[in-house]
C-alpha cells in the first residue's frame, strides 16, 4: 500500500493543486474562525449579536451550495474556485477592520458565500480529473483537509499575540495566494458545449433523482454525528471537568489520525468492499462510537479515566468518517453523471447542512434534558441508533444496486 507522499505524486498536477488548495483553505479558515467569537465578545458585542454573525456565515454558505454547484457546472469549476477564494479574502479582511455590526454581517455573508462557490466546484473538478481513481484522490484530499484543520488553529494562536487584526489579515493573505495560485496553475476544464436545460429543470432533475435523494437522506445522520465533535463531546468534556486544552487535544487526535491512516485505510477498504459496503460500515462505526459513552454514563470512573470514553468515541467517530468519506464523494460524482456533478454536490451539501443544524438542536436539547432527568445515557444511545440506522439505509440501497451512476455496471470501485 502506498503512503501519502507516493499516492500524492501518482496524481496529475491539477489534482495535486486541488489537494494543496484544500489544505490552504482549511489553514486560512481555522486560523481565524475558532477565535472569532471570543474576539467579538471581548469587543463588547452581545451574545445574540455574535450568534447572528456566526449563524449568517453558516446559513449563507449552506443556503447557497446549490447555486454554487450549478454555477460550477455552467461556468466552469476554475472560475468558481477562484471567485470563492477571492471572496473569502475580502470577507476575512473585513472581519479585521471593524466590530461595527453592519460590517460584521457583510463579512459573514461574503465569507459564507465564498465557501458555497469553491466547495462544490473543487470536488466536481477533482472527481472529473481523477476519473476511475476518484476514491484514492478523495482519500488524499481528506489528508490535506485534516492537515489544514490541524495547522490552522495553531497558526492562529501564534498570530494572536499580534492582535486579532493580524490574524484576519494573515488568513486573508492565505486566500489571496490561493486565488493567484489557482489562476496561474490550475487548467480550465472545458464546459460541455451542448445546450443545457434551464437551471430550474436541472435542479428538478437532481431533486427527483430518487436514488440520489435516498442516498442523501441516508447520509444526513453521518454529518449530524460527525459534528458532535464540536458540540456534544466538548460539552461532555466540560461536564467531566476538562478544559479547552482537552478539547483541542481531541481535535488534534482526530486530525493526526486522519493524516496518518487515511490513504492506507482507503486502500485496505477498496481491496475488500464495494463502495456501498465501505460507506455502510463506516457509518456503523460512527454509530458504535457513542456506545462507550452510553456504557459508562452511570459508572463512577476513577479521575484519571473519566475522559477515556470521550477519547475512544473521538477515535471511533474519526475512523468511521475516514472509512466512508472517499467512497461517499466518489459515489455522488458517479450518480450525477456528466454535466451535473457540481449541482449534485451542491444539493448534497445543502441536505447535509440541514442535517447538521437539526442534529445540533436535538443533541443539545437531549444532553441538557437527559442530565436533568437522570438519563445520562440517552443522548449517546440515540446518536448511536441514528448512525446504525443510516448504515442500514445505505446498505439497503447498495444491495438494491441504487448507488450506480448512469451507465455503470456496478457501484464497486
Amino acid at each position: 500500500m502506498k503512503g501519502v507522499p507516493a499516492e500524492f505524486r501518482s496524481f496529475e498536477r491539477p489534482i495535486q493543486l486541488l489537494q494543496l488548495n484544500q489544505a490552504g483553505i482549511n489553514l486560512g479558515f481555522y486560523m481565524l474562525m475558532p477565535y472569532l467569537a471570543q474576539h467579538l465578545s471581548g469587543a463588547g458585542l452581545a451574545a445574540w449579536t455574535i450568534g447572528l454573525v456566526l449563524g449568517l456565515r453558516n446559513a449563507s454558505q449552506q443556503g447557497m451550495f446549490l447555486i454554487g454547484g450549478s454555477l460550477a457546472d455552467r461556468l466552469g469549476c476554475k472560475p468558481m474556485i477562484m471567485a470563492g477564494c477571492a471572496l473569502r479574502t475580502l470577507g476575512f479582511a473585513l472581519f479585521g477592520l471593524s466590530t461595527a455590526v453592519p460590517l460584521l454581517i457583510a463579512a459573514a455573508v461574503v465569507t459564507g458565500l465564498a465557501g458555497a462557490l469553491f466547495n462544490p466546484a473543487a470536488r466536481a473538478y477533482l472527481a472529473a480529473e481523477a476519473g476511475e481513481r476518484k476514491v484514492a484522490a478523495f482519500a488524499v484530499f481528506n489528508v490535506f483537509y485534516q492537515a489544514g484543520i490541524l495547522a490552522g488553529p495553531l497558526a492562529g494562536l501564534a498570530l494572536l499575540r499580534g492582535g486579532f487584526t493580524v490574524v484576519c489579515l494573515a488568513a486573508a493573505a492565505v486566500f489571496a495566494v490561493l486565488t493567484v495560485l489557482q489562476g496561474l496553475c490550475l487548467p480550465a476544464r472545458r464546459v460541455a458545449a451542448e445546450p443545457r436545460l434551464p437551471v430550474l429543470r436541472e435542479w428538478r432533475q437532481a431533486f427527483t433523482d430518487r436514488a440520489f435523494v435516498a442516498f442523501s437522506a441516508a447520509m444526513i445522520a453521518s454529518y449530524a454525528l460527525s459534528f458532535q465533535t464540536y458540540l456534544a463531546l466538548p460539552l461532555q468534556v466540560r461536564h467531566l471537568g476538562g478544559g479547552p486544552a482537552v478539547v483541542m487535544a481531541l481535535y488534534a487526535l482526530s486530525a493526526l489520525l486522519g493524516i496518518s491512516v487515511q490513504v492506507r485505510l482507503t486502500a485496505w477498504c477498496t481491496s475488500r468492499w464495494s463502495r456501498g459496503q465501505a460507506i455502510s460500515r463506516g457509518l456503523a462505526l460512527m454509530g458504535l462510537a457513542f456506545v462507550p459513552l452510553a456504557a459508562t454514563a452511570y459508572l463512577p470512573l476513577p479521575a484519571g479515566w473519566a475522559l477515556a470514553p470521550v477519547a475512544v468515541c473521538t477515535l471511533l467517530l474519526t475512523l468511521g468518517t475516514l472509512v466512508a468519506f472517499p467512497f461517499e464523494m466518489a459515489t455522488i460524482a458517479d450518480m450525477a453523471g456528466q454535466g451535473l456533478v457540481g449541482t449534485y454536490y451542491g444539493l448534497y451539501n445543502l441536505a447535509c447542512g440541514a442535517g447538521i443544524l437539526a442534529g445540533n438542536l436535538l443533541a443539545g436539547a437531549l444532553v441538557d434534558a437527559a442530565r436533568a432527568d437522570g438519563l445520562a445515557a440517552l443522548p449517546w444511545l440515540l446518536l448511536s441508533a441514528a448512525g446504525l440506522a443510516s448504515a442500514a439505509a445505505v446498505g439497503r440501497l447498495d444491495r438494491r444496486e441504487r448507488l450506480r451512476g448512469p451507465g455503470q455496471e456496478a457501484a464497486a470501485t
